[in-house]
C-alpha cells in the first residue's frame, strides 16, 4: 500500500472514530459533519471524499462495528468451532456477541437505536473498510454449511437478530424483565425453535 493510500485510510479511520465518539456521546442528532470534520482534523469538504452525508458514515459505522463484533467471536471460537452442530455455532457466536455487548453497553446503545433491516443488509454487501468482513460471504457459507435445506433463511436471520438485539437490549442496560443471566436460556431456546422453524422438508441438494 502507498503512502497516498495509507493517509486516505488514515483519514477515513479518523473521521469514523471521531463519528463513534460524538454519536455515542453527544447523540445522533446532535451531532454534525462540521463536528465530526473539526475533531477528526480534516476540512469539512475532505468528509465528503469519504462520505456521502451524516446518515452514511452512521451506516458505514454499523457495518464496522457489527464486523468488528463478529469477527472478534470468531477468532475466540477458532476452529473449535467446526466441532458444534450447526445450531450450536449459531448460538455460540450470537452467545459471544452477547458479552461483547455487555462489556460495552454504548457500543450496544449505538447498535441497537440505529440498526434496521435495511442498513444491516448494506453493511452485508458494503464492508465499510477492507479488513471488515464481507458478510455476504459469511452468510452463504453458513447457509451452505447447514446440515439440512432452510425455508427462507434471510427471514430466519432476520428474526434472530431482531429478538437478540431487543431483548438483550433491555436485559443488559435496565436488567427488564431480568438480568442477562435469567434471559439467556430463554433466548437461546428461542433461537433454536426459529432455525427449527425454518428446515425445510426433504434432502439437502
Amino acid at each position: 500500500m502507498g503512502k497516498v493510500d495509507v493517509n486516505k485510510q488514515q483519514k477515513e479511520s479518523s473521521l469514523l472514530k471521531t463519528a463513534f465518539e460524538f454519536f455515542t456521546t453527544k447523540g445522533f442528532s446532535k451531532t454534525s459533519i462540521s463536528d465530526i470534520a473539526g475533531k477528526a482534523g480534516v476540512a469539512k469538504g475532505t468528509f465528503y471524499l469519504y462520505f456521502k452525508d451524516k446518515y452514511d458514515i452512521r451506516n458505514k459505522l454499523i457495518a464496522h462495528k457489527s464486523s468488528q463484533l463478529f469477527m472478534n467471536a470468531m477468532n475466540e471460537l477458532g476452529p473449535d468451532i467446526k466441532k458444534y452442530t450447526y445450531e450450536e455455532r449459531i448460538l455460540r457466536i450470537v452467545d459471544n456477541i452477547i458479552n461483547q455487548l455487555n462489556e460495552n453497553q454504548s457500543l450496544l446503545t449505538f447498535i441497537s437505536k440505529n440498526l434496521s433491516w435495511g442498513v444491516f443488509k448494506s453493511a452485508l454487501t458494503s464492508p465499510a473498510s477492507e479488513n471488515d468482513i464481507n458478510f455476504s460471504q459469511v452468510y452463504e457459507m453458513m447457509i451452505m454449511e447447514a446440515p439440512y435445506k432452510l425455508r427462507d433463511p434471510e427471514i430466519m436471520l432476520f428474526m434472530i437478530i431482531e429478538l437478540v438485539s431487543s431483548t438483550c437490549y433491555s436485559a443488559i442496560l435496565y436488567k427488564d424483565p431480568c438480568s442477562l443471566a435469567e434471559l439467556k436460556p430463554y433466548l437461546y431456546n428461542t433461537v433454536k425453535l426459529i432455525i427449527a422453524q425454518h428446515k425445510a422438508e426433504g434432502p439437502k441438494e
